[in-house]
């Protein structure tokens, strides 16, 4: 089935194939690590993590480059603040990158290229430009693209531009997302800051040049796909655009995919309002990993979703819904047989599924063909209408949900754990991370071995004894499920 995807350089949906007929070469923006990401980077990173998985479910192979900006204005000015040089001061906040990443379940690219490695290949790209007569030094040194040498500049984000002043400038990363002013691919070093010396000057590369030459470096002149968060749309993919074409003169990239802002309680996220989280924050309140991803997956790419910890807790319920309908499936046995109305309901919520993800990745829709399957199985369950047929297409059904949504393996207990571990570390412990320590005392073995110790207490009419056991289960923040298909447990 086809995968089409709304394409932002032609405002239409478009489907998507590898250009050269076997790899499906894709780019896509990564982090400036000059501190931990917060939920809206994580929102844009997994649902290009969805587009990848369901490439590589449609039997498509990919060539995933993912950038790390390890140098810019921010690492610059925080660097100088620790003390530090940014090549001693990036690499924590790398590292937490990838271990959050892990976390949300974010499968890892085919390539990793990180801005430091790459100087020559930028330098070389500012040559050509200026060998194109598209870039111009300044007086200081730093090196600066015309706009006005590319008439096409602002074609993907629609910007009317007419007005821009001709040679007017603008040199630092952190600048006014309207400006369409000239923007420097080159800055001449300053007193104390990191530099290369290189054969157009002394200094380091501007933020837009990075991208352009990675890209390129290992995807060709021209790509498939490129993606990022909306807020990269101006300046800084238009100027991508514009400084790679001026030199190839072809499509930097064919396709171009925007994930939208999130909210959170309906507010743009800031530190001075407090609705401010990096994953790290949300884990150490006893938010599940699972749970956030599931989350930000809830509402599709190109709709603004609002983060709520009602939202939270709504994808909480409905992953332990999914786990508990999965065990329930996958360790019972069934007898020989189908259930022809189950089987109908199986195919319509395969059929549905794919054609939610076929349609520009519409990911509340296929969870909710799920759903519906879960709703359908479980009432054939309770009824005695489950066979043996049912269950292997169930089951199939569940693993292709997973290969996409993967949130069905429970691991959330160990991340948790981690995050505790690497707060512990950091100085980081607050009083709510301080009561998840507590909560965690009892390993998962040990809250077994309670429960056996409970069923044993009830057959034997120790009624006393089995409810100072739910107490103290309780007292941890572990919920004690009686029901017909046994006793199960979980953390509140």
């Amino acid at each position: 089935m086809t995968i089409n995807l709304y394409n932002t350089l032609t405002s239409t949906l478009e489907p998507l194939a590898p250009s050269d007929g076997t790899t499906f070469r894709m780019y896509a923006c990564g982090p400036t690590v000059y501190d931990y990401g917060h939920i809206g980077n994580f929102r844009t990173f997994v649902h290009v993590d969805v587009l990848r998985r369901v490439l590589h479910q449609r039997g498509i192979i990919t060539r995933h480059v993912l950038n790390i900006t390890d140098v810019d204005d921010k690492i610059i000015r925080n660097a100088a603040a620790a003390g530090l040089p940014i090549g001693e001061y990036t690499p924590r906040f790398e590292k937490a990158f990838f271990e959050d990443l892990e976390w949300l379940h974010v499968e890892q690219p085919e390539i990793i290229s990180r801005a430091t490695e790459n100087i020559p290949e930028m330098v070389n790209l500012v040559e050509q430009l200026a060998a194109n007569d598209a870039a111009y030094q300044a007086e200081d040194g730093s090196w600066y693209f015309r706009i006005a040498a590319f008439p096409e500049y602002g074609k993907l984000s629609k910007k009317d531009l007419d007005g821009i002043e001709s040679g007017a400038r603008v040199d630092v990363d952190e600048y006014n997302k309207n400006s369409g002013s000239d923007f420097a691919l080159w800055k001449a070093a300053k007193p104390g800051e990191h530099s290369w010396e290189t054969t157009i000057g002394t200094g380091r590369p501007g933020w837009h040049i990075e991208c352009s030459a990675m890209a390129m470096k290992y995807l060709g002149p021209s790509f498939d796909l490129h993606a990022g968060g909306e807020d990269l749309m101006f300046p800084h993919h238009e100027n991508e655009i514009a400084q790679s074409e001026s030199v190839t003169h072809q499509i930097f990239a064919h396709h171009w995919m925007h994930v939208r802002f999130l909210l959170v309680d309906g507010r743009k996220m800031s530190k001075s309002d407090g609705n401010f989280y990096t994953l790290r924050d949300l884990l150490l309140k006893g938010h599940r990993a699972s749970a956030i991803r599931m989350l930000l997956l809830s509402v599709p790419y190109r709709h603004q979703l609002n983060f709520t910890m009602d939202g939270l807790a709504e994808a909480t319920h409905s992953i332990e819904r999914l786990r508990v309908f999965h065990d329930r499936v996958s360790k019972n046995s069934f007898p020989a047989g189908e259930n022809s109305a189950l089987d109908a309901v199986i195919a319509k919520s395969t059929t549905d599924y794919d054609g939610a993800l076929s349609d520009d990745l519409n990911t509340a829709e296929a969870r909710a063909a799920i759903f519906e399957m879960v709703r359908a199985g479980n009432i054939a369950v309770d009824q005695g209408k489950m066979f043996a047929g049912n269950r292997e297409r169930i089951l199939a059904l569940l693993e292709r949900f997973d290969a996409v949504f993967a949130v069905l393996v429970d691991n959330d207990e160990e991340i948790t754990r981690e995050a505790l571990a690497w707060a512990e570390t950091e100085g980081r412990m607050t009083q709510a991370s301080e009561e998840l320590v507590a909560q965690l005392s009892l390993t998962e073995e040990q809250i077994d071995t309670l429960i056996a110790e409970r069923n044993q207490a009830r057959k034997s009419r120790n009624f006393a004894r089995a409810d100072e056991i739910r107490k103290e289960l309780a007292d941890k923040n572990i919920l004690i499920e009686d029901s017909k298909d046994g006793v199960s447990w979980k953390r509140k």
